[in-house]
């Protein structure tokens, strides 16, 4: 049920998200520094509440209302999408959405721990992030057909994500039940420094490990924009995210359940190998055929490591920290993601494309030599 909740809500997400940069400049005429700050802001606001609201989870003992309150408020953005008359208002309904993805990221991720039996977390949290992104292609492909359909009427398909929005937040209310007492209170704030003391040793390896995935692995922006040096027409780039998410889907639950029985570093470093290989085929070639098969092995260092960084962080964390463990796991690798996506954007202006994912290999590939001693202590599946 956490799985479809997630499809449908990606949906409406990613349909507007995937015209928004196309809509503000043409048909609200902002220009690229004001796209730049209302993308920044948004997103930096996701990185700040999701630490808060696993904290408060944690607090509380309840997962499932903050879950509520953070679908809910995505929903309640999507008719100001279409709505929108300026960049104030879109700006406006990003940070609601966003604050909406920060309130629900690390208690929905914690409630997925705390529902499914430990011998099978790897497949639950590989099920849910692959029907996740079913909804991060399909948004997109929904976006061109009503666009063609419609004549390119933004604020007709922006109205048309609302009701998957509502569907999902009606979904979770009615087919998730959180267990009574999925785990007992922490004593007093989870922020104090008596309890972050319970937060072990290989917990924190595994933030810095993935810290050091995504900082080889920058926005899937540049990706798009690599395509158009092989000649991809403009109207055709947001097929490059459909293809990376479809080989994202059907990886992440068979990898989510092979990590049930197998040694996690073995697969860890082999999705760092996945990802060197992607980014040295998107180096060498700007051959459309070249750059799709780098595409796609990017889509599969994805299924094969997100849900199992997502278990390990569930396995090393104590129960009543976990929502705790999820924001601060998160807001981590958020930041990452932010500085490697601006250094890959000074490599691409100074050096040129090919360099940036050079550049990104070399990082995978120290990263790789980092996992034996980082996971050395770290238990496991063997």
């Amino acid at each position: 049920m956490l799985g479809f909740v997630s499809l449908l809500m990606d949906v409406s997400s990613e349909l507007i998200h995937s015209l928004l940069p196309v809509f503000l400049v043409t048909t609200l005429g902002a220009n690229m520094v004001t796209l730049g700050l209302i993308e920044g802001a948004a997103e930096a606001t996701a990185l700040i509440v999701k630490v808060f609201s696993g904290v408060l989870s944690d607090y509380w003992g309840k997962r499932k209302p903050l879950a509520v309150m953070g679908y809910g408020l995505g929903a309640l953005s999507k008719p100001l999408f279409a709505l929108a008359t300026g960049a104030g208002m879109v700006l406006g309904a990003r940070l609601i959405d966003r604050v909406g993805k920060g309130i629900r990221g690390a208690p929905r991720d914690a409630l997925v721990a705390d529902i499914a039996p430990p011998e099978v977390r790897g497949a639950a949290f590989g099920l849910r992030q692959s029907l996740d992104t079913v909804g991060a292609f399909l948004g997109p492909l929904l976006a061109i057909g009503l666009m063609l359909l419609w004549a390119n009427d933004f604020r007709a398909v922006f109205a048309v994500a609302i009701l998957p929005a509502f569907l999902a937040v009606a979904l979770l209310v009615v087919g998730v039940r959180e267990p009574d007492r999925p785990a007992p209170s922490c004593a007093g704030q989870p922020l104090r420094r008596e309890n972050l003391r319970q937060l072990s040793r290989a917990y924190w390896w595994v933030v810095g490990i993935g810290a050091l995935f995504t900082l080889a692995r920058f926005s899937e922006a540049f990706l798009v924009v690599r395509v158009l040096d092989g000649g991809l027409p403009v109207a055709f780039t947001p097929l490059v995210l459909v293809g990376m998410n479809v080989v994202y889907a059907l990886a992440a639950y068979p990898f989510g359940t092979l990590s049930d029985r197998v040694n996690h570093a073995r697969l860890l470093a082999l999705g760092l190998i996945v990802l060197i290989a992607a980014d040295l085929v998107l180096a060498s070639s700007t051959h459309l055929l070249a750059l799709a098969a780098g595409i796609a092995l990017w889509g599969l260092h994805m299924g094969m490591t997100q849900g199992l960084l997502a278990r390990m962080v569930a396995d090393s964390a104590p129960a009543v920290l976990r929502g705790t463990a999820f924001g601060l796991f998160n807001l981590v690798s958020g930041l990452t993601m932010l500085l490697a996506s601006v250094l890959a954007g000074l490599l691409w202006e100074t050096q040129g494309a090919a360099w940036t994912f050079v550049a990104a290999a070399v990082i995978a590939a120290l990263a790789l030599l980092t996992i034996p001693l980082r996971l050395r202590h770290i238990s496991v599946p063997s």
